[in-house]
């Protein structure tokens, strides 16, 4: 076998192959066995039918027609091979000649991996907010641990704001009660708008036995988007009681004995969190700086499939979910198609170039993956996914998508190494040091969102990985 690689651009090759007809002899072979054990022929024990009858029978055509397809895999990979390429998806081939008895000659168009040049980023530099946690933090923290603990008793007195009222809704559309537009025994929280837009304005002033109606949009449901009349009727009225801030408190919500012990815990939670906030936000500026200083060139092909795969998903996964179609889920978000498409669009190419750049950059570094790193980045992932970490690995193996996790973590190792050169300064003009072990592992997870805007969100647990679809 011959094969040579014409560089279409950047992103695309053109492999032409030459396979004398003696190396097409094995799949000849193949094709006869596979006819063989196919068909029946009168006189033939199956499995027995000689050449010669097939070809009769059947046409040599049709033998060879099988030998191409079970021999171009095989011929184009080693071309893949031989050429040293790196591709992505599935080639576009071509067979321009082939003769009974002559060499095959066929073409193969394919997308590979752009060559790319990390450019020096140890002149990085990006500002992040200053971590700064004030008093009022630490008492809306404190607000917020206290309504958790608050009790309710009922009151004989009409609704006020910050009741909690039980009641039954009855949402109808075009004058017919929805099936699924009735819930009983609701308790809702007068002004927390965590239910139907209009419902606070309703149920206000209203006393147990009394009903009020309403237009809302629905959020979810067989009618959600739409406009709905909701018929809402208070059964009861309870007023909230929030326990006094003291030290009695302090020991009701928490392990401290007193309250000042309970304020300097806050603090401390809140100013590791803003840490963390900190750190994400510092990584993702280093990202995007980097990607601004290193040319990737797209393949227009795989942009195209991550375009169309996220959109199928979203159509097709998501909006039954959600019960939602196109027109109520852009007039939620507020766009257009055409400025939903290009933000997707955006994302992708981010996400794409994100890959690329940070997969040199792994080879560049030479970084690996050992099994403590690869477990802790499972651990995570099985976490924000709802599944216990042993249902996730279980899924993960039986996905095959141990390889995107390993790509994952190492991404995210790339990016620390990144980070670390960078500097980083805050506000306030102080140096952040984000070059320890929390902040590498907090690297992975920004460079796994980041890649993962340009993955296909199949349903395997961990997603599918947009450059990972590269095939030899």
């Amino acid at each position: 076998m011959k094969s040579a690689v014409e560089t279409l651009n950047p992103t695309r090759v053109r492999l032409t192959v030459e396979v004398p007809f003696e190396e097409l002899k094995p799949s000849l072979d193949a094709a006869y066995k596979k006819i063989n054990d196919q068909v029946t022929v009168p006189g033939f024990r199956k499995g027995k039918i000689p050449a010669r009858v097939i070809d009769q029978r059947f046409g040599r055509g049709a033998v060879l027609e099988e030998a191409i397809n079970d021999a171009l895999p095989k011929f184009y990979t080693e071309a893949v091979s031989e050429g040293e390429l790196n591709v992505l998806g599935q080639p576009d081939v071509d067979i321009t000649e082939f003769n009974d008895g002559d060499e095959l000659k066929f073409t193969a168009e394919v997308d590979i991996r752009p060559a790319i040049e990390i450019p020096d980023y140890s002149g990085i530099e990006v500002t992040v907010d200053a971590v700064e946690v004030s008093d009022e933090d630490i008492e809306k923290s404190l607000e917020q641990l206290r309504d958790r603990f608050a009790s309710t008793t009922t009151v004989e007195r009409p609704a006020a704001e910050g009741d909690v009222v039980v009641v039954d809704l009855e949402a109808s559309v075009d004058g017919e009660v929805l099936g699924d537009g009735i819930a009983k025994a609701v308790s809702y929280t007068i002004g927390s708008g965590q239910l139907l837009d209009g419902i606070d304005e309703a149920v206000t002033g209203l006393s147990a036995g009394e009903s009020a109606t309403f237009t809302s949009e629905l959020k979810g449901g067989s009618a959600a988007g739409r406009p709905a009349e909701v018929k809402v009727d208070v059964s009861d009225v309870q007023a909230r009681e929030l326990p006094e801030l003291d030290d009695d408190f302090a020991q009701l919500a928490s392990e401290f004995d007193t309250l000042e012990e309970l304020r300097a815990d806050s603090r401390k939670r809140l100013e590791s969190m803003k840490q963390y906030d900190q750190a994400t936000a510092a990584q993702e500026k280093v990202l995007d700086a980097l990607i601004e200083l290193t040319e990737v060139p797209i393949p227009e092909k795989l942009l195209k499939d991550e375009v169309e795969t996220r959109t199928h998903n979203l159509e097709h996964h998501q909006f039954p979910q959600m019960g939602l179609d196109w027109d109520t889920y852009l007039e939620r978000e507020g766009k257009t198609r055409e400025e939903y498409d290009a933000e997707l669009e955006t994302q992708a190419v981010k996400g794409i170039k994100t890959q690329f750049i940070l997969d040199e950059l792994v080879n560049k570094e030479k970084l690996s993956v050992n099994q403590e790193e690869l477990t802790e980045h499972l651990m995570r992932r099985a976490a924000t996914s709802g599944m216990s970490p042993d249902q996730f690995a279980q899924a993960v193996v039986e996905g095959g998508q141990v390889p995107m996790l390993v790509g994952e973590v190492a991404r995210g190792k790339a990016l620390a190494v990144v980070v670390e050169a960078a500097k980083v300064t805050d506000t306030n003009g102080e140096v952040i040091d984000l070059a320890d072990e929390e902040d590498e592992a907090a690297d992975a997870e920004a460079a796994a969102d980041a890649s993962s805007d340009a993955g296909t969100e199949g349903d395997a647990p961990a997603g599918d990985d947009a450059a990972e679809s590269e095939k030899a």
